[in-house]
């Protein structure tokens, strides 16, 4: 059916704003409720329907696809699927991703009545899950009459885009397909363009360049927010004309290019890559541009940065030192602005540069022939030498998140992970939404723990059935190490499980399935080796590595002993 031939009911419009923003595939779990409006979905041409195993990996999925695409759609039933998937939600709200979550309703004549209904907690109220997703959507819309579902529609999609969150839409069971003049083919979706204040601007600009002018060694320093902001071209042409010494956040890799000449590498307290910490704790200035500042990026607030030496530039805000805070001022703006004027100062660089000692190889690497047990930091030696522009890394929560910092990446290679949230079994459904966005554009490479697996583990069955082809590395280490970490006990073991038999049986003998067990160097290599070749280049390929249960990165042991100490403190005298 042509776009022209369609219906012009909500199901419809949805469908076509969907496709306007660029969206080619939509998540979800069918249920009574949203039946008719998924029908009116597929209807759209060019909008491709992926039903996952269950909400919350659907969620997952969706927050993967929206860190490809800029924005995803999920579709659930009520209150039994938007609750299952609320978590997944959470997720993509704390890192400030786009997403629309649809959810079918009651029948438009069952609101204000006293009926209960199936679905509901047994109350004649159809508010509750509404009211939960208050706390984590920027809007939310229930749509009860086909007469203003339109602007109700628009307006929290205008919401989701602007603010870059997700928003909620529940629309009753019995509207989906009906017909409405004002739900024929939508005019573009278009808001009035945000400008800084040039008054203000031009006030913050001649504070920042005081100090900066001022400073002996000043560093630059990004977080998360950059990709919110999409300020990524404006930082680094601010990075490139004030040569100070370039580090990210931990949440904020995969944002900045790390091929660029004053780039050192992640910043994150005393588990920083290598003299990172000493050249920006050591700096008179630190600029820091869109960070997120908490217990999992400060290593349990044990960074040594001070208020008083800091520029912080956020979306609409600045602060100089802690003495002024200018509003209204984008953070492009800052940045364009500053490039033009700031003053060359390579200080901080030539400091690292005489500390730095580059870091060795792994001793077991190579060792009796790559026939020695498999290390991580032997694996990572390898993963590592794979990575090119046409990967796209997707790190679990736990050890992968410390083995992947020490990756670096190509320009144009993408790193995601979920910091802020960190919802261990996150990785296996955002492998299917970033593998689903991507399509043959970039190959997802990802970094799972056993314990992660074992939460979200369904979801490969929707990889072999939509065609997708991951090259996921399980790291089998027999629990959850990043809990042993910081708190040990009977409760982070897991029972063993045989992953590749359990991959081979959800794919039902697909002959687009490979799995791979790898216990030596030399069989991780082989795996990588065949799992990257032409021949499976369109193949889901599934590497289990075995390692020893202790085998952890050394930063996870301090980062794990400081996030314990932070939850450990005692409580403040009564």
């Amino acid at each position: 059916m042509s776009d022209s031939g369609l219906p012009a009911n909500i199901g419809t419009y949805l469908g076509r704003r969907f496709v306007e923003f660029g969206v080619e595939d939509f998540f979800c779990v069918p249920g009574d409720y949203n039946l008719v409006l998924l029908d009116q979905f597929l209807k759209i041409p060019g909008l491709r329907m992926i039903n996952c195993c269950n909400e919350l990996n659907a969620g997952y999925a969706a927050d993967g696809y929206a860190r490809v695409k800029g924005v995803a759609v999920l579709v659930v039933t009520f209150t039994v699927g938007g609750l299952s998937c609320i978590n997944a939600v959470a997720g993509a709200y704390s890192d400030d991703l786009p997403l629309i979550v649809i959810s079918g309703c009651p029948n438009s004549n069952d609101f204000g009545t006293e009926r209960v209904l199936h679905h509901t907690i047994g109350l004649p109220n159809f508010r509750q899950t509404l009211a939960c997703y208050k706390e984590v959507t920027c809007k939310q819309a229930v749509i009860k009459s086909t007469e203003n579902a339109a602007k109700k529609i628009d307006d929290c999609l205008e919401s989701c885009l602007r603010h870059r969150k997700p928003v909620y839409i529940e629309v009753a069971c019995n509207l989906s397909a009906v017909e409405h003049g004002s739900l024929s083919a939508p005019r573009p979706l278009m808001w009035p363009t945000e400008a800084s204040n040039e008054h203000e601007l031009d006030a913050c600009i001649e504070e920042i360049l005081s100090v900066l002018n001022a400073a002996v060694k000043p560093v630059l320093v990004s977080g998360s927010r950059v990709r919110k902001h999409q300020a990524k071209e404006a930082l680094h042409l601010f990075a490139d004309k004030c040569g100070y010494a370039f580090a990210n956040m931990p949440n904020g890799k995969g944002m900045v290019d790390e091929d660029s000449s004053t780039y050192i590498g992640t910043y994150w307290g005393q588990v920083s890559s290598p003299y990172v910490c000493e050249t920006v704790e050591s700096a008179d200035i630190y600029v820091f541009v869109g960070p997120v500042f908490n217990d999992y990026t400060t290593t349990g607030y044990s960074t040594l940065i001070k208020d008083e030496k800091m520029i912080l530039i956020k979306g609409r805000e600045v602060s100089v030192c802690g003495r002024k805070r200018f509003h209204g001022v984008r953070m492009c703006d800052v940045l364009e602005r500053l490039a033009g004027k700031v003053r060359k100062n390579d200080a901080s660089m030539r400091n690292y540069r005489r500390m730095f000692v580059p870091t060795s190889l792994p001793p077991a690497l190579g060792r009796s022939g790559g026939n020695e047990p498999l290390t991580t930091n032997v694996l990572m030696h390898h993963v590592q030498g794979v990575l090119s522009p046409g990967i796209a890394v997707c790190a679990e929560t736990g050890d992968s998140w410390f083995n992947g910092q020490k990756l670096r990446l190509p320009r144009g290679a993408q790193y995601e992970f979920q910091m802020q949230y960190g919802s261990i079994g996150w990785s296996v459904g955002a492998v299917l939404g970033m593998s689903s966005a991507l399509k043959h554009d970039k190959r997802v490479l990802a970094l799972i723990g056993d314990g992660s697996f074992q939460m979200t583990c369904q979801e490969i069955s929707s990889m072999v059935k939509f065609g997708c082809a991951p090259i996921i590395i399980l790291i089998n280490n027999d629990g959850y190490t990043i809990e042993v970490e910081i708190h040990d006990g009977p409760y982070n073991n897991i029972h063993r499980w045989d992953y590749c038999k359990f991959v081979e049986s959800i794919s039902n003998g697909s002959s687009n399935v490979h799995t791979y067990k790898a216990t030596t160097e030399g069989e991780a290599k082989t795996a990588l080796e065949e799992a990257l070749s032409e021949e499976r280049a369109d193949c889901l390929n599934f590497i289990e590595c075995i390692v020893d249960r202790d085998d952890c990165s050394k930063e996870l042991l301090e980062w794990g002993s400081r996030v314990a100490a932070a939850n450990g403190r005692p409580p403040n005298p009564q």
